[in-house]
């Protein structure tokens, strides 16, 4: 029975009713907010200034405590936290002035903005960071935060005075690992290390978490053939998956993770599957999307970690190097958009072109990757719809889910958009994440895009 089916007209206005009050909530949330901003910055600004009247040796700290303890037992808040809001809120006040006005009219929320100032916070001259500012905004107005964190991320790095690679020489030197109590007996362990590295030990310890759970006797149940990313079938549907395993992948990944860290060994269970066996031949797979300028060694523009994070020229290069094959993106040279995508071996060519164009699941406001996403067909194929590029894309399991079970529809627009039409009729359009990549500007002048 597919959800919201049997609701009558007078229902999905009222959850219209609903949509539309959540809205205006959320908008006058983000002005308060913005104006709470405003006055624990002007505290700040207040503490500074009579520090300075007063000369103080300090620099203003004492006053900035004091004024933090007169707010904070005001607010029922801790004065740590409320001299950390404060430094926070004049931060967003005096360097950022364009996202703060725009959380003020209620335009994009706290959220949006903690993205943006903290994705640019590096940015050193004000013009670079209004600049910044201005087209981080236009984006958090249709975009969640947690995809806007990519793009900030990549919009950021075109205004640094810095290449990332000279950044992320100084920041290796802040690798560590700390211990941090828990209740219950309990503890985590922290680490701080290149994201190429981290992010292949985290992909690893997933792979050997999937394999626990997919033990042999699953192959019966159609589980995707070893090396091939189960996430990644087509139209898998999850009722299909039957794990003899009931632990969680969290589970999974902490228990395999302290086995190695302690004696060396995979094991993570007590079957039979050893560190000489499955768990053991898994290997870490990262994503990494490299323009063909920085491959070649004449550019210093990022790349991109699992169409996430960036990471210094250097990286990718050295990864690419190693790679046994990779995957070759044409794009568009004044658009940037995805043109076609080919491969030096055999492979998947259609796959490969879906996860280039896509990056992520295509549900509005989803952050989920192209490898925690199926692939889906868009005119569904038991009802005839064919396996090309213009009938598919990916869809987080969640999202898999709803497209089939409830009246959400998805239709495919031109430019490699789609359209998703809610319950209530309203039409939200996602837009294609733009590839790391090199475009041509009208007067000849190469810029990243």
């Amino acid at each position: 029975m597919e959800a919201l089916i049997d609701a009558t007209d007078q229902q999905m206005a009222t959850l219209g009713a609903l949509v539309d009050m959540a809205q205006s909530i959320e908008g006058a949330i983000a002005s308060l907010q913005a104006a709470r901003d405003g006055v624990l910055a002007l505290a700040s600004q207040w503490a500074h200034e009579i520090a300075e009247q007063g000369r103080h040796p300090d620099c203003g700290d004492m006053a900035a405590r004091s004024v933090a303890a007169e707010l904070g037992a005001a607010l029922r808040v801790s004065d740590r936290t409320m001299q950390r809001r404060m430094a926070d809120a004049e931060f967003l006040v005096t360097r950022f002035p364009l996202v703060w006005a725009a959380q003020g009219a209620g335009r994009i929320s706290a959220a949006h903005a903690r993205v943006i100032v903290e994705a640019g916070a590096h940015l050193m001259h004000a013009g670079d960071r209004d600049a910044y500012a201005a087209e981080m905004v236009v984006n958090a107005e249709v975009e969640s935060p947690n995809r806007l964190t990519r793009i900030a991320r990549r919009a950021a790095e075109r205004f640094q005075p810095r290449t990332l690679d000279e950044r992320h020489a100084d920041a290796r030197e802040q690798r560590r690992v700390w211990i941090k109590d828990a209740p219950d007996g309990m503890a985590e362990l922290g680490l701080l290390g290149p994201a190429a590295l981290v992010q292949g030990a985290f992909d690893r310890l997933t792979g050997m978490a999937k394999a626990v759970q997919a033990q042999p006797e699953q192959a019966e149940f159609g589980h995707a053939p070893s090396g091939e990313d189960p996430g990644s079938a087509l139209d898998q549907h999850p009722l299909d998956q039957h794990p003899l395993d009931q632990r969680s992948l969290d589970q999974l990944r902490a228990d395999l993770a302290l086995d190695v860290l302690l004696s060396g060994s995979p094991v993570g269970h007590d079957g039979a599957i050893g560190a000489e066996g499955v768990l053991g031949a898994i290997r870490a797979h990262v994503s990494v999307t490299v323009p063909v300028m920085t491959l070649l060694g004449c550019s210093e523009t990022p790349a991109e970690l699992d169409g996430r994070r960036p990471i210094d020229a250097e990286t990718a290069r050295v990864l690419a190097g190693a790679a046994s094959g990779w995957d070759r993106v044409l794009t568009h040279p004044i658009t940037g958009a995805v043109l076609a995508v080919d491969r030096y071996r055999p492979g998947a060519d259609l796959r490969r072109h879906l996860r280039a164009r896509d990056q992520r699941c295509r549900f509005p406001g989803c952050g989920r990757s192209q490898h925690e996403s199926d692939i889906d067909h868009t005119h569904d194929a038991v009802l005839g719809g064919a396996t090309r590029e213009e009938n598919l894309a990916h869809l987080c399991r969640r999202h898999h889910m709803l497209k089939h079970h409830s009246p959400w529809h998805i239709e495919r627009l031109d430019a490699g958009l789609f359209a998703w039409t809610s319950p209530t009729g309203r039409t939200y359009i996602d837009r294609p994440q733009p590839p790391t990549t090199v475009t041509f500007v009208e007067d000849g002048v190469i810029a990243p895009f």
